[in-house]
């Protein structure tokens, strides 16, 4: 594969394909610690301050995955979900970390598999590496250049190449979409964007395997449009982007990351497979 380097000025010197595997590798590890907690007979959560939920799970998959990232990447600045509930900024640099430790975490609470672990490297405002594991899929998705799909278990580490699944998203088809919408976030704004597309069946999906599935050639077009963070998205969109597809906001311009005057939170979005999609989509709402 051709070398892609961040430039040293970020503290970030590394082959973005090996960023990306080294990403993966420590989600797949950090799942064995989120699937602990997921086997409990009960699974004990509490209320943030924005009345998400947070788990045991999360906070110990994010305190390994912040102590495994500071010894291969040290000094490289982080975004980290449960660091910024309790009033964690992000320091400066053109690159940095974004961890979303489980994403999906109603999911979880539910027992159900569509939860990831989200770790990906932004540079200049887009994403650059990420990687997503469902552990309760043994699923792994990772992109550089190129993105992947890998079977592995939790606790495992990523598979050898010959194993892995080069990632195409397909592009438009003409007998309609298949659209993919959030479990617990269906608003009347995403009701109004489908009611526009030719959409043939829409799938709930949760957490940032919309993006995943994006990829891999299994639908079409993901919208969005109640608020994330950008740890949400960035390695989903990591993915997404490496694959081919794109992540757009309502102007037609790719998500940017490190938006600090936004508190990192992204507006609204439409994630497509094929990446001229939007050029002949219907009016957004």
């Amino acid at each position: 594969m051709t070398a892609d380097k961040s430039p040293r000025s970020s503290g970030v010197s590394a082959d973005i394909d090996d960023l990306a595997r080294l990403f993966a590798n420590l989600a797949i590890a950090a799942g064995a610690l989120a699937m602990e907690t997921f086997a409990n007979a009960k699974i004990e959560s509490r209320l943030k301050s924005d009345t998400s939920p947070v788990t045991e799970a999360d906070e110990r998959v994010e305190a390994y995955l912040l102590r495994e990232l500071e010894l291969s990447l040290p000094g490289v600045p982080f975004l980290a979900e449960e660091s910024a509930a309790r009033g964690m900024t992000l320091g400066a640099g053109d690159a940095f970390l974004l961890i979303d430790p489980i994403d999906g975490t109603r999911e979880f609470l539910a027992r159900s598999s569509d939860f990831t672990i989200n770790v990906a490297l932004a540079e200049k405002s887009a994403p650059r590496a990420g990687a997503v594991y469902a552990p309760a899929q043994g699923r792994v998705w990772f992109a550089g250049a190129r993105a992947y799909e890998a079977q592995a278990a939790p606790g495992r580490s990523l598979p050898p190449p010959q194993d892995w699944r080069l990632l195409r998203a397909r592009p438009r088809p003409q007998d309609g979409l298949v659209a993919l919408i959030s479990k617990s976030h269906l608003d009347e704004e995403t009701k109004a964007f489908l009611a526009g597309q030719p959409i043939m069946r829409s799938l709930p999906i949760g957490s940032s395997l919309k993006f995943c599935l994006l990829a891999g050639g299994e639908a079409d077009v993901y919208p969005r449009f109640g608020p994330t963070m950008e740890w949400d998205t960035a390695a989903g969109d990591a993915v997404l982007r490496a694959a081919g597809g794109a992540t757009l906001d309502l102007q037609g311009a790719p998500l940017r990351y490190g938006k600090k005057d936004a508190d990192y939170r992204n507006g609204p979005f439409i994630a497509w497979a094929d990446a001229t999609a939007h050029e002949t989509a219907a009016t957004l709402p």
